[in-house]
């Protein structure tokens, strides 16, 4: 069945990430919302729609909306999902679903009241690497998982005037507090330490205890240029590990025997060491960043299928573990 969609929030975001990803489901986009003229009128002809509206209520209101979706600010987020469960629709979000853990508390609250999802965008769970090194331990392949390392860079231009972290945390260190669980197990405890070398650079590292028994530590920070590789992840098992850097390029090391001494050495399949990196020649719209793979669990799950697509449930426990790290730093 093809859901109808209305779509709140028409900016760089959204039209370059998120909507062509969208289009290529089994959707169709029948309003599209947005305050800025220009811009409303510019994704209205990119994807082709002509119910174009400034007013929120007015894009609830469309008829034959099955459901909809959302990328504003953290704010919006909370009041445009609760209007819209208010009124019976399925909900899908960019992350964050608000600006507090207790706004998130109250969309899962609405989403329950109402019986209707509420889907997150958290895509790192969907992004390549991270989506075969999750399967790969989930296989049983690799064993326990002891120990999870990695870092998490960037350099917003949040910095201007007054210093305020906040938009660094909400849209970039919300997703490791998904993605830690997801990877390993739930998480026990944080704790954290920072650096900070000049007002609006920080380098801090994030300690999880997970209730599995293992360990971890990310490094995140507002200090590296988005030029460069900012990203990476390293799961430790027992003579085994995987690498996952810059969410494309995998390396799963397993228990190979030393090989210098052995003349007859080669490659095997059962221990040696496994890699692969996309193919970016080909001439396929594939995406490695995980947003098409994310909304195809959203989709059916807007239309009431099960499937393990990010829910506000944990978006709260994203945003309850991410108000404990700014605690923890006091930042």
């Amino acid at each position: 069945m093809t859901i109808k969609i209305g779509w709140i929030g028409c900016g760089i975001h959204a039209t370059q990430m998120l909507l062509p990803q969208l289009v290529r489901h089994d959707v169709e986009i029948i309003a599209l919302c947005d305050i800025d003229a220009e811009r409303l009128r510019n994704a209205g002809r990119q994807f082709g729609v002509r119910n174009l509206v400034t007013d929120v209520d007015d894009l609830l209101k469309t008829a034959g909306i099955d459901a909809v979706g959302m990328a504003v600010g953290p704010d919006q987020h909370l009041a445009f999902g609760k209007a819209a469960l208010e009124r019976g629709l399925p909900v899908f979000m960019e992350k964050p679903p608000s600006g507090s853990a207790a706004g998130a508390r109250e969309l899962l609250a609405a989403s329950e009241k109402a019986k209707k999802p509420l889907l997150l965008g958290f895509m790192k769970r969907y992004s390549i690497g991270n989506r075969m090194a999750a399967n790969i331990v989930k296989s049983g392949r690799f064993g326990d998982v002891l120990g999870l390392t990695g870092y998490y860079m960037t350099a917003p231009g949040y910095f201007a005037g007054n210093v305020d972290y906040t938009g660094f945390f909400l849209h970039h260190c919300v997703h490791y507090m998904d993605l830690v669980s997801f990877l390993v197990s739930p998480v026990r405890s944080i704790s954290a330490r920072k650096v900070e070398k000049t007002p609006g650079r920080v380098l801090f590292h994030v300690g999880f205890e997970f209730e599995c028994g293992a360990i971890g530590n990310i490094a995140m920070g507002t200090i590296q240029s988005r030029g460069t590789p900012v990203e990476r992840i390293e799961l430790m098992g027992d003579h085994q590990r995987i690498e996952v850097d810059d969410v494309i390029e995998i390396k799963w090391h397993r228990n190979p025997p030393f090989k210098i001494d052995d003349l007859g050495a080669t490659l095997s399949e059962d221990c040696d060491t496994l890699t692969w990196k996309p193919n970016f020649t080909a001439a396929a719209n594939e995406d490695p960043k995980g947003y098409h793979s994310l909304l195809a669990d959203v989709v059916p799950a807007l239309g009431g299928a099960a499937t393990p697509a990010p829910t506000i449930a944990d978006g709260v426990i994203a945003m309850e573990r991410l108000e404990t790290l700014r605690r923890e730093l006091a930042l």
